[in-house]
């Protein structure tokens, strides 16, 4: 008997994990929250049509919601999936003068930029070895003197 085809979802969005990605050192020292953070940013990317890498857009607090953690535990699975390099990020999370923030944009290195001369990505993550981690991009202190512009500490001590 036969597939029954009337059910599957034709062109539909899917991430693809590869085994040797999941097979690397990298991959198995990420935290699981780290690991189930990563398909969500693949999620992000539109195709090697519409190639969106490096400017893959993907909030802490988006994510935080579609998996199901706290702010900072997102935020912490940003941070180990940039120092094993499996995305680095290409712009700063920033706040514009109108008090509105943009959120940091991302390349995924298993995947080739669009400007890219050939078809793989830069993959860092397989050169990555336990204590030589990937420099991470933090986001900018915006405020580093206070809120009211002064050096010293608003606290009494």
């Amino acid at each position: 008997m036969g597939r029954d085809r009337k059910n599957e979802n034709r062109g539909g969005h899917f991430a693809s994990m590869k085994r040797a990605i999941m097979e690397t050192e990298a991959w198995r020292s990420l935290p699981p929250v780290a690991q189930a953070l990563y398909p969500w940013l693949l999620l992000e990317w539109r195709g090697p049509n519409n190639n969106n890498n490096g400017r893959i857009s993907l909030s802490v607090r988006q994510a935080a919601e579609r998996i199901g953690i706290s702010k900072d535990t997102a935020s912490k699975a940003f941070w180990d999936l940039q120092s094993r390099g499996f995305i680095v990020c290409t712009k700063p999370p920033e706040i514009g003068l109108s008090g509105v923030a943009s959120c940091p944009l991302y390349e995924i290195t298993e995947i080739a930029l669009p400007t890219a001369e050939t078809n793989q990505g830069r993959r860092l993550y397989k050169d990555w070895r336990r204590g030589n981690d990937q420099p991470v991009v933090r986001a900018p202190n915006h405020n580093p003197k206070g809120s009211n512009g002064k050096a010293k500490s608003r606290h009494k001590d």
